[in-house]
């Protein structure tokens, strides 16, 4: 009979870490402050005042947002001051910037209150490939959070991985 084939990755104590798995839920939105502006162009601070005021900001409830401004218009520091208070109540999370910048700033936040304890000394892999829009920076902030704990860092499949880190102690 021929040797028993061995499923070494099975029984390693490698452990896996998809940043899908922490991907919060809740729509990504994009508010454009161009759509306030007179002629696209010009802040007149009492209409945008009064369209803020007047705005249906429930919309946003349990949603993640991205203030930007998509024209040439010279917009002050307080526009996005004020239209980031009125979503407070509603938003999880608000930011100027685009939606990568945003879900940089979600990761941020996740990676940021991950217990990683249980990785202590543990050879890990940092899956690739993913489904939803994990930012490239999450996997920098994840290898950065682990590489002081860990025995190991790889990057891919167990299968096919990539060594980026190993701890000489």
């Amino acid at each position: 009979m021929p040797d028993e084939i061995i499923n070494r990755v099975a029984n390693s104590n490698l452990v896996t870490i998809n940043l899908e798995d922490y991907y919060p839920k809740g729509a990504r939105i994009v508010f454009d402050i161009k759509d306030w502006l007179f002629e696209g162009f010009v802040l007149r601070e009492k209409d945008f005042r009064e369209q803020a005021k007047q705005f249906d900001w429930s919309q946003y409830q349990d949603t993640y947002v991205a203030l930007t401004c998509s024209s040439d218009a010279i917009i002050p520091a307080w526009a996005f001051i004020l239209v980031s208070i009125h979503l407070e109540p509603f938003t999880k999370k608000t930011i100027i910037g685009n939606l990568e910048q945003l879900e940089t700033a979600i990761y941020q936040d996740v990676l940021q209150n991950l217990d990683v304890s249980e990785f202590k000394d543990k050879p890990i892999i940092i899956k690739g490939c993913s489904k939803k829009p994990v930012p490239q920076n999450a996997y920098i902030m994840l290898a950065n959070k682990l590489k002081p704990i860990v025995k190991s860092i790889m990057y891919g499949e167990a299968c096919s991985s990539v060594p980026l880190y190993k701890n000489k102690s």
